[in-house]
């Protein structure tokens, strides 16, 4: 019994030391210029969501530290209101994948928080990490049906969850989910959609520029723009022009 009490309180004591470090490095200044930057204003994309100015080097530093931290401690991190909370929560999460400890708890742990992930970079530096290199093998349904839902953020990571997939020159899953979204109205989608295709031109440029001849005409100019990014200029102007 007297060890089981020093186990609580060592996962307590670790979550309170985090916390701290946390907030030892908070920085006024940078937290305003990330509020703006990640569009936190009334009616913005991330509306309400609260930066105290840790840098992202910072986070992943403390996440590497603190990797131990229970799944009980990294759910009231991503239940925080304060971005950096969450995001080194979700590294956590990340750096816990890659260690390989249980894959599939962490995947399910990271889908049953999903809320957490409401801004794009939340987004960006877990979705591959984990749903893409989970379901790599697996049956790929859910990110069909994120793909299909009305939430942002669940396409978001839809899209981007593919990049594990392209990354092994799996390509389909990210065309076909790339032509879900194609006329999806959010900015944030049309970036990257436009991102996930670029990075299929990379590796395979006929696979690529065959999607666009059939559906160029129907893609936002920022979809568009970002596909065609590594394209010699007389084929950016081609395909720019002609929208």
């Amino acid at each position: 019994m007297g060890d089981y009490i020093k186990l609580i309180n060592k996962d307590i004591d670790m979550l309170n030391q985090l916390i701290k470090e946390i907030n030892s490095k908070a920085n006024d200044k940078k937290a305003k210029i990330y509020a703006r930057f990640f569009k936190t204003g009334k009616g913005e994309y991330g509306e309400g969501d609260v930066f105290i100015g840790l840098t992202v080097p910072e986070q992943r530093n403390l996440a590497e530290e603190y990797i131990d931290l229970n799944f009980t401690d990294i759910k009231k991190l991503l239940e925080n209101k304060i971005h950096e909370y969450r995001l080194i929560g979700l590294f956590i999460l990340v750096y816990k994948y890659q260690r390989n400890e249980n894959k599939k708890e962490i995947f399910d742990f990271y889908l049953k928080n999903i809320y957490a992930s409401n801004n794009w970079d939340l987004i960006d530096c877990v979705a591959d990490k984990i749903i893409g290199k989970y379901l790599i093998d697996k049956d790929k349904k859910i990110l069909y049906d994120f793909a299909s839902s009305n939430n942002l953020w669940k396409k978001r990571i839809s899209i981007i969850s593919t990049f594990e997939f392209i990354k092994n020159n799996e390509f389909e899953d990210a065309l076909k989910i790339s032509e879900i979204l194609l006329k999806d109205k959010h900015d944030l989608i049309h970036k990257a959609v436009g991102w996930m295709l670029r990075e299929v031109g990379k590796r395979n440029q006929n696979l690529l520029e065959n999607f666009l001849k059939k559906k160029y005409k129907e893609m936002p100019r920022t979809m568009l723009r970002y596909a065609i990014e590594k394209f010699d200029e007389n084929k950016k102007n081609y395909y720019m022009s002609k929208k």
